[in-house]
């Protein structure tokens, strides 16, 4: 057994593996999974055993946007053996020991470049597909975790290797917030296709990016390619397995089910993930935006696109304009007090189209702030991300060169300024060159060229931006709050204060006034009646 061995001083090799082991926190873990499964008649786990341990199992797995390829649930049901046999040796009879045990897991979970990590999930992948019957276009030069990384992914063969994290993350992550654990709703994930395939290839300028055939797209994107995209984009991709490989092994324990209780967590229906796609902060894309961060807002992100009130609202959205209703005022009753770091939304069109043209191409973009919202004139903050969000997924991460982070202005502050700045939002650029302008009615947004930008890094925020500035209608705005419950009841309770002090402020002290008769309405009143009449003032 892994606890028992561990005392072993002769054993060197075990000694170390057991200390990288501890050094990821998954040692005891991983001896606690060990003595569950392990027989004791041959002190090794069997191979079904494991292989069941790491298996995937829903009762039902639907995409409500994207079309699911056929070989996708074939895909899911030969994870766990590929898992085993990719990872851990298995002896002559058919059992995993205590040392080849530790030692598959520290290739699953041990810690690793960023480079070398992402090679493993294309490893994964390779190996699922082939025993599902669809060998992949991948090749590698050899059996070494880092090794080079040849061949080339299709469209589908992208959708199907995020579905995959995004089911690993549903195990061990997400589902935590659902009440249908056993229900594999796929997001909607098209905007992370198509960043993966415009970074690898050129698409024609005539396609309609809104409306992109994600599985007709029969392009070779080179896996050197898609690799460089994913670790600027999506460098926390290889995150999902680690931790579904950390859930699988718990769950083995015989306390998981005891720790796992999540009967207080209330959502919405069984399509919850995908069906609110009314907020424009859909499964799909916090998801995108959690692969783009190293911090823990990851979690909170995944929590407030999931998680719902018992009344079906989001407990996390602060704002929404389509309820709040639009401009800075109703934006600042609603966010104000709130000291905690902010996802702002935007749904913006550059066509005159109304609100009732479902064909307009509207695209979202995104700020992450580390924040909340300050009335100043000038730029501040220390830290921020800009998001091109749909149709196609960009992340704009600080460059270092400048701190022309946010800018939030309300209102003038009492002091005459001959040159007043302007009311609204503003991120990137600088004053009266700012990259993104969101106007004080909310009603239109101003994006310049990257080349106005020394903060965040340059790209595009829509597809077909050019170097001129674009003024664009704005149709929805949203503000999320991703400091979790500390700073949302903290956010409460200053918003009652201001409540409290209001009312005092506008409640009135009848006793401060004298009688009507000695009032001066009542002579005002008399004067207006009988303007002749002699008003003598007693002494």
């Amino acid at each position: 057994m892994g606890a028992s061995s561990s005392t072993n001083p002769n054993n060197l090799e075990q000694q170390e593996l057991e200390s990288l082991a501890a050094s990821t926190g998954g040692l005891p873990i991983l001896q606690k999974a060990f003595t569950r499964l392990s027989d004791p008649h041959t002190n090794s786990i069997p191979l079904h055993s494991l292989q069941e341990c790491f298996a995937l199992a829903f009762t039902n797995t639907k995409s409500t946007k994207s079309q699911m390829p056929e070989n996708f649930p074939r895909l899911l049901s030969h994870l766990g053996q590929a898992i085993v046999d990719l990872f851990f040796t298995v002896d002559k009879g058919g059992g995993v020991h205590w040392t080849e045990f530790s030692r598959g897991y520290i290739r699953c979970c041990g810690r690793t470049s960023l480079s070398v990590s992402i090679n493993t999930i294309y490893r994964l992948y390779a190996a699922t597909a082939a025993k599902a019957g669809f060998p992949s276009k991948l090749e590698f030069e050899s059996e070494e975790d880092d090794c080079k990384i040849s061949g080339y992914f299709m469209s589908t063969d992208i959708l199907m290797l995020l579905w995959m994290c995004w089911s690993m993350s549903w195990i061990s992550e997400i589902s935590k917030y659902s009440k249908y654990q056993g229900e594999l709703d796929l997001p909607d994930v098209n905007h992370l296709v198509l960043s993966a395939i415009t970074s690898c290839t050129e698409v024609n300028k005539d396609v309609n990016l809104w409306n992109y055939n994600i599985s007709g797209f029969e392009a070779q994107l080179p896996a050197q390619k898609i690799h460089l995209w994913a670790l600027s984009t999506t460098p926390c991709l290889a995150q999902c397995f680690t931790q579904y490989v950390h859930e699988r092994l718990q769950s083995c324990t015989p306390a998981a089910s005891e720790e796992s209780d999540t009967s207080n967590v209330l959502v919405g229906d069984s399509s919850s993930t995908e069906t609110h796609n009314k907020v424009l902060l859909t499964s799909g894309r916090a998801w995108a935006i959690s692969l783009a961060l190293t911090s823990t807002l990851s979690k909170e992100l995944l929590r407030a696109s999931v998680l719902r009130d018992g009344s079906g609202d989001f407990q996390n959205l602060l704002y929404r304009s389509s309820v709040h209703g639009k401009g800075m005022n109703r934006l600042w009753s609603n966010v104000e007090g709130y000291n905690g770091p902010l996802l702002i939304l935007v749904s913006a069109s550059c066509t005159e189209t109304g609100d009732v043209d479902p064909s307009a191409e509207r695209w979202i973009v995104g700020v992450l702030t580390d924040q909340g919202l300050e009335n100043k004139d000038v730029f501040y903050g220390s830290s921020g991300y800009l998001y091109a969000l749909s149709p196609i997924f960009h992340v704009f991460s600080p460059n270092g060169r400048e701190k022309n982070f946010m800018y939030s202005h309300l209102h003038a502050t009492g002091k005459y300024d001959p040159h007043p700045k302007p009311v609204g939002l503003a991120f990137g650029g600088t004053s009266g060159n700012e990259r993104i302008f969101i106007h004080e009615d909310f009603a239109k947004i101003t994006i310049r060229h990257h080349a106005v930008d020394k903060t965040y890094r340059p790209g595009s925020l829509f597809p077909d931006q050019g170097y001129l500035p674009t003024e664009a209608s704005i149709f929805k705005v949203e503000v999320w709050g991703l400091g979790g419950e500390k700073v949302r009841e903290k956010q409460n309770q200053y918003l009652k204060r201001e409540q409290l002090f209001t009312e005092q402020r506008r409640k009135v002290d009848l006793n401060s006034f004298g009688a009507w008769e000695d009032s001066p309405e009542k002579m005002m009143m008399g004067m207006m009646s009988d303007p002749n009449k002699v008003q003598r003032e007693e002494r």
